[in-house]
């Protein structure tokens, strides 16, 4: 189905009950379901690749999933499949309300704007066993009430050890900063994802978290090289090139989606980031989309 944003939306389906989970085998460029369909999803996304390659794109970056790899999207990302080799692996697809809230926390303040785990022997093992377990559920005729309960638990084991399995590879990068400044600096990502339509200013952000400007400034800078502004607008500027690209809507409804009531102040926000115009991006990604 369509979103109000005009971007293919994909959404679990009421008989899911908040999980889905699926065995794949076969080229995913030749498959019915369109993968290679730009598309949003409204949930949480996890791809286990057991065997080939695939590469996709999610929010115009590239990133290329091999063997015994797990990748786990967010809501409202745009994804799309652009090459495939025969594969075989599992989808499992979640609503974000079925997982504790200290997880979820450490997923939205993830640095990383998509999860990609290149897995061992032993947690490619232990993951192919729970969604095995959570698959076969399906095939099991007990009663509903008791399968999700089980199923649900199953998840949270799945999610809760990808979770920790990022903690640990993301360790290694931040061991050199103090906890604090990593947890700031987490807290504004996790709070800029879900704001950014609504808040454009650091200020806003500092007051959200009870901090100085400059104190929020410099430790987000610390952390990842980057002031802040430089987030906000990417996380704006990442938005507006989906709609230009995927949608069908007007430049002006899209900046007004995006909290812009001034649409000439929109086009010069856009133009200092990107060095072009909302009208010549969209111009020239189309002219790519018929390449």
């Amino acid at each position: 189905m369509k979103s109000e944003s005009g971007i293919l939306l994909r959404q679990l389906g009421q008989d899911s009950r908040g999980i889905k989970v699926e065995r794949f085998t076969g080229n995913m460029l030749d498959n019915p379901r369109g993968f290679s369909t730009p598309h949003r999803h409204e949930y949480y996304s996890c791809f286990l690749l057991d065997k080939g390659r695939v590469d996709i794109l999610v929010d115009f970056k590239e990133i290329i999933i091999k063997s015994n790899t797990l990748i786990l999207s967010y809501p409202g990302q745009v994804n799309q499949v652009v090459a495939s080799t025969t594969v075989s692996g599992w989808f499992l697809s979640f609503d974000s309300k079925l997982v504790e809230e200290a997880v979820r926390n450490t997923l939205e303040q993830s640095l990383s704007e998509v999860i990609t785990l290149a897995l061992n022997p032993k947690e490619v093992s232990w993951f192919k066993q729970i969604i095995g377990l959570m698959l076969d559920l399906g095939d099991v005729e007990h009663e509903v009430t008791y399968n999700d309960q089980v199923q649900h638990s199953l998840l949270i084991a799945f999610i809760s050890q990808a979770t920790l399995t990022y903690q640990r590879r993301e360790h290694n990068y931040m061991i050199q900063y103090s906890s604090r400044n990593i947890s700031i600096t987490k807290e504004f990502r996790q709070q800029l994802r879900r704001r950014y339509k609504s808040l454009k200013k650091p200020s806003e952000y500092a007051d959200l978290l009870n901090l100085s400007v400059s104190y929020l400034n410099d430790t987000v800078k610390e952390v990842t090289g980057f002031p802040l502004s430089y987030f906000i607008q990417q996380e704006i500027i990442r938005e507006a090139q989906r709609l230009l690209y995927y949608s069908e809507l007007s430049v002006k409804e899209i900046a007004i989606s995006l909290g812009y009531q001034d649409f000439k102040y929109f086009n010069r926000f856009f133009r200092k980031a990107t060095d072009t115009t909302p009208g010549t991006f969209r111009k020239n990604s189309s002219q790519l989309k018929d390449v």
